[in-house]
């Protein structure tokens, strides 16, 4: 299967994944990854990995459309692969003695500071687990000296 080269990062050799068949979509197969293949598809931005199931089943026949959800294991601190996230630039997050913020942009262009709790990354991201809200805006590099409550000009 291929999977966006964006997320390749998140998958591992003998990672659980669930498959589901376009033909049935109500049949949930357990599978697992065999392998990333070491190569990408520069023209779709993909890399080939390959999943074996778990269990055959009579159902499953060369060439049908599949969907594959890979699964986080147990302990991963990351929000889980289902849900939404958001993704912030690393560079508008900040650590603050053992506290890590950004600075979110309030309607009337003044800055709040928030503290956030942050996952993992993708690529030049860090994904953000607790403390903003989906299409809220984030100041990408705040200057050492940026307080909570202070006016901003937007570029």
């Amino acid at each position: 299967m291929d999977v966006n080269e964006s997320y390749i990062n998140r998958v591992r050799p003998s990672q659980d994944v669930t498959a589901v068949l376009d033909a049935y979509p109500e049949f949930q197969i357990p599978a697992r990854v065999i392998t990333t293949v070491p190569t990408a598809d520069r023209q779709k931005a993909t890399v080939l990995v390959r999943i074996g199931f778990l269990k055959l089943d009579p159902r499953i026949l060369p060439d049908m459309g599949v969907k594959v959800t890979f699964l986080r294991a147990a302990g991963d601190t990351a929000a889980p692969a289902a849900q939404p996230m958001s993704l912030v630039p690393k560079s508008a997050v900040k650590t603050e003695g053992n506290q890590t913020v950004v600075f979110v942009v309030r309607p009337d262009n003044t800055v709040e500071r928030r503290a956030v709790r942050t996952g993992g990354t993708d690529g030049d991201r860090l994904e953000v687990i607790a403390g903003l809200r989906s299409g809220e805006r984030v100041v990408v590099t705040p200057p050492p000296a940026m307080v909570d409550g202070v006016r901003i000009v937007i570029k």
